[in-house]
């Protein structure tokens, strides 16, 4: 089960940046001002953007501690932590 959350780790320090610049990239190619719809609304997508980009870091730095095996040994009762 360690070597899964270790290996599950490495995908949630991947993840993350590569959501982020597709996020992104579909922001640069679906904002139209003159754009009727609303996706085409630049607004939406800098929320979206900005909403997502603290959980993508929290999931990458949840991937860090994974990767680095800081799961390993779970505490069991308040005294060992």
């Amino acid at each position: 089960m360690n070597t899964i959350k270790k290996y599950l780790g490495l995908v949630w320090l991947v993840l993350p940046p590569v959501i982020i610049y597709f996020l992104v990239s579909r922001a640069i190619i679906h904002i139209d001002p003159a754009g009727k719809k609303d996706i085409s609304n630049p607004v939406i997508w800098f929320i979206i953007i900005a909403i997502f980009t603290p959980v993508a870091i929290g999931l990458m730095i949840f991937g860090w501690y994974a990767w680095k095996n800081e799961y390993h040994h779970l505490p069991e009762n308040s005294k060992e932590i």
